[in-house]
């Protein structure tokens, strides 16, 4: 499980890298995040921090990966590791100044701990760029847990940093 664990977080980095080559042509991104939220159904409060990195690769189609943890408020010992990949749409302003950046985002999510399950993600939120290389980044984002039993879902409002 710790070369499983040891492998994601390397296989979590390839976008960051990507990012750090596309940076000087501001074709990439990092951001680090805080984000409150809850499990459904149930309700039970949360909170998910964390950081990652995306490449556009095409116009507004950007690739990425991020890594953080996600814990019930209740007990912040009792949290899982979160890996994601994901795929990204940037919607581009004409104007290359321009200071808010919205885009959606979906992917694969894996949480560990000391098993592991297979999740999806997705959201949207905007990029707000108040100086060139540093912005605000205000993001929803969902985990859904889809299971005979019950489909769960892990969702939170993401605030956060973000470079280039």
């Amino acid at each position: 499980m710790r070369r499983l664990i040891l492998g994601l977080f390397i296989a979590s980095w390839i976008p960051a890298v990507a990012w750090a080559q596309a940076t000087a042509e501001h074709k990439g991104q990092g951001y680090v995040f805080f984000a409150p939220g809850a499990v459904s159904p149930g309700g039970s409060a949360s909170a998910h921090f964390g950081g990652g990195g995306e490449a556009l690769v095409y116009k507004g189609l950007g690739v990425g990966g991020e890594i953080g943890y996600l814990t019930p408020w209740q007990s912040f010992s009792s949290g899982l590791g979160v890996l994601s990949a994901d795929g990204s749409y940037h919607f581009l302003p004409r104007k290359r100044d321009a200071k808010v950046v919205p885009f959606v985002t979906g992917g694969y999510t894996l949480f560990f701990r000391s098993g592991s399950g297979n999740l999806f993600n997705f959201g949207g939120g905007i990029n707000y760029w108040f100086r060139q290389r540093v912005g605000l980044r205000l993001e929803f984002r969902d985990h859904v847990w889809p299971s005979s039993y019950q489909t769960e879902h892990y969702w939170g409002f993401r605030i956060g940093l973000a470079f280039r």
